[in-house]
């Protein structure tokens, strides 16, 4: 129970990290007015740690998928 409100708690802080990225152009994010507001100047450090937190969300979303996997592998053989 405690792995899957975990799987939806970062599922839903991964797609509010993604969503924070800075637009890189050329995609859906300048077709609705990203493109304009990817001009303004962001911090490169800031960037950088979204970047870096954003991997660390991932590899937990991503063990705990596979953690959530094992347990019901597990359980359907007990």
């Amino acid at each position: 129970m405690g792995f899957s409100i975990a799987l939806i708690i970062l599922s839903m802080l991964m797609i509010l990290l993604v969503l924070l990225h800075k637009g890189k152009g050329g995609g859906l994010s300048d077709m609705f007015g990203g493109g304009a507001m990817s001009t303004g100047g962001g911090s490169a450090v800031a960037e950088r740690n979204l970047d870096r937190i954003t991997v660390v969300v991932g590899l937990a979303w991503f063990a705990c998928i596979v953690v959530l996997g094992l347990l019901l592998k597990y359980k359907g053989q007990g």
